[in-house]
């Protein structure tokens, strides 16, 4: 079979820049076929590249985390070429934000630890997230529909990094879009403030100003986001390659699979070793590394 070149991408948190030479010179010595060395921001993200046939990608994955063991640095193994994207699929909850808004709003009427347990089983796959949407959105019948504006205001936190994600892609052509097993009545205001282009999730159910305890059918799940994938790549004419989708549950898995590169983000385990690379100590802008953006191309929001 043909060589081709692969490029792993080691990214430590922008607030804690500890990459060094000395970590890079143990990855390399990890990766078969290493070529060379790029700094794409010092001391916080460099490409390592690295010469090889198929087989050496899961390989140089392995090995990459056997070797950064213990260090609070990422790493993403991928082709070189065909690794700057022109979709972007990203779920919102514990993902774009740092909650999960089911839980801040079952919080608002005293049962924030209940329907927590439950998306927390949910997100690990241990039970299906269609019934365990609809058993949670029954525990919220009743409450005032005012109450989501006020968790968006004073509850619901932005991952960083995620509005210069959004909007250096963007500036690249590429397409952004929310796809959530969460509520339309948050994905809307998150994807204003992000910049995404589109936003597509469930609805909650309100009559007379409450909430009724039902959400809208079909609920948004596993397949729908799969479908959201195959839909939007289908639309603007792109290759799997040029796909990129981020997630952290059990129902963003098989998004992440099809995706040309899928990314669990501070993911439950089964999904991180499930997905192409994970992200668990950098911010969102760990994807634009991926890409091969340089710090200096970024575009802050």
């Amino acid at each position: 079979m043909p060589s081709q070149t692969f490029v792993a991408t080691l990214v430590a948190n922008p607030l804690h820049p500890a990459l060094s030479d000395a970590l890079i010179a143990r990855a390399a010595q990890a990766l078969p076929g290493f070529s060379s060395t790029q700094w794409l921001d010092p001391n916080v993200a460099a490409d390592l590249f690295f010469e090889g046939e198929d087989s050496a990608l899961p390989l140089a994955r392995e090995r990459l985390s056997a070797a950064l063991a213990g260090a609070p640095i990422d790493a993403i193994a991928q082709p070189a070429a065909g690794r700057r994207k022109k979709l972007l699929l990203a779920d919102m909850d514990s993902t774009l934000i740092g909650q999960e808004c089911i839980d801040e709003l079952a919080a608002r009427v005293g049962i924030g630890a209940r329907v927590a347990d439950i998306t927390e089983r949910a997100m690990r796959g241990e039970i299906a997230f269609e019934p365990a949407l609809r058993e949670r959105v029954a525990l919220l019948a009743g409450l005032p529909e005012t109450v989501i504006a006020e968790v968006l205001e004073r509850n619901i936190t932005l991952t960083p990094g995620g509005r210069t994600l959004v909007q250096t892609m963007g500036a690249g052509g590429a397409y952004a879009a929310i796809v959530s097993g969460g509520f339309t009545q948050f994905t809307g205001a998150i994807a204003d403030r992000l910049g995404f282009h589109e936003h597509r999730a469930n609805q909650l159910v309100v009559e007379n100003g409450l909430l009724v305890g039902r959400v809208g059918e079909p609920i948004l799940g596993r397949d729908a986001k799969l479908a959201t994938l195959r839909d939007l790549r289908a639309r603007h004419g792109l290759a799997l390659h040029e796909t990129l989708a981020v997630g952290d549950g059990a129902n963003d898995l098989a998004m992440l699979g099809e995706a040309g590169l899928g990314v669990a983000y501070r993911a439950k385990p089964a999904v991180a070793a499930a997905a192409h690379a994970s992200i668990d100590h950098a911010d969102l802008t760990a994807l634009l590394y991926a890409q091969g953006f340089a710090r200096s191309a970024f575009i802050e929001g």
